[in-house]
């Protein structure tokens, strides 16, 4: 780790691991280190204050400073109130949708259609695992009308450009009897988000 900038833990969801890990590249962030969460617990949001608090435990003292890369993420506000004990934040935002479209993007789709569906790269790559198996479609098919009854639409904010992934994310929509759009974001609007949170990251 460089000496020259302080050292920065990112404790953050697996969900997030790819992008973070590019953008760090990028920025030459040799002085960061991370913890990763399995993005399982996307589906029991009660569990992510403790193990996140776990993890910040074990980072106190080793650390400059511990950065939470997370939204609420379904928490209640139960992740915030741990984060505030211990004085970290945590990227602005309720959801890594917000962070991988932009803010002022993510509101416009939500008002455009508020009963949207959204698939990232990692969820594409894992929608069978987390979607379909993690929610018991695969044993209960029969669930889909009451999980989706809502939804409209599957957005797919794409970090990256690939055919594989657009071609997955329209099956994973047809999977949901859903239509389906494609909304490319880059990583452009993420990195931004780290660096607003905690601009001496990419000092």
């Amino acid at each position: 780790m460089s000496s020259s900038r302080k050292s920065i833990l990112i404790i953050g969801c697996a969900a997030l691991a790819r992008e973070i890990t590019e953008v760090g590249r990028l920025n030459g962030w040799d002085h960061v280190s991370t913890e990763w969460l399995p993005a399982e617990l996307h589906n029991r949001p009660e569990k992510i204050p403790g193990a996140v608090a776990e993890l910040i435990e074990r980072g106190l003292g080793h650390f400059d400073q511990i950065l939470v890369a997370y939204g609420d993420c379904g928490t209640g506000g139960r992740l915030d109130a741990v984060l505030e004990e211990h004085g970290i934040r945590r990227l602005v935002g309720d959801h890594c949708y917000a962070f991988f479209a932009g803010p002022d993007r993510f509101a416009e789709l939500h008002d455009e259609e508020p009963g949207s569906f959204y698939l990232t790269d990692f969820l594409v790559r894992n929608f069978d695992r987390l979607v379909i198996r993690g929610l018991g479609l695969d044993r209960h098919p029969e669930l889909r009308s009451d999980y989706f009854r809502h939804y409209r639409r599957v957005v797919y904010l794409a970090q990256t450009r690939s055919e594989e992934l657009e071609t997955r994310a329209r099956d994973s929509a047809r999977q949901l009897d859903l239509d389906f759009e494609y909304r490319f974001t880059g990583l452009t609007p993420f990195e931004r988000s780290l660096a607003v949170d905690k601009a001496d990251l990419v000092s």
